[in-house]
């Protein structure tokens, strides 16, 4: 599996099977606990999407900025969720890690 963690989109790409995951890079939380909204599950589409509909309570969090993590917490949240949606597909037995680093930072 791969993730491109991207200040506007991440995608996963898993072997064989190509781009599997396309999403914004959203989290909706409650304002002042950062708490993720739904169960955990207010990330990428649907957090999108409560952009500007929401009470003042609600937040939607891009926690990405210039291509650095500018919150680590909601990053977390917004890997678990996505990691999540793919694991469900099939099952990783031994997981293989890479990390890119942009070469302006």
């Amino acid at each position: 599996m791969g993730i491109d963690l991207g200040t506007a989109n991440t995608l996963v790409c898993v072997r064989g099977e190509g781009v599997v995951l396309a999403e914004p890079s959203v989290v909706a939380v409650q304002a002042g606990t950062n708490k993720v909204l739904l169960n955990g599950k207010a990330v990428g589409r649907v957090a999108k999407e409560m952009i500007g509909r929401t009470p003042g309570s609600i937040q939607s969090i891009r926690p990405l900025k210039d291509g650095v993590i500018a919150d680590f917490d909601i990053t977390e949240a917004l890997l678990a969720y996505f990691i999540s949606q793919v694991h469900h597909r099939k099952r990783f037995f031994s997981p293989r890690v890479v990390i890119a680093i942009p070469s302006g930072i």
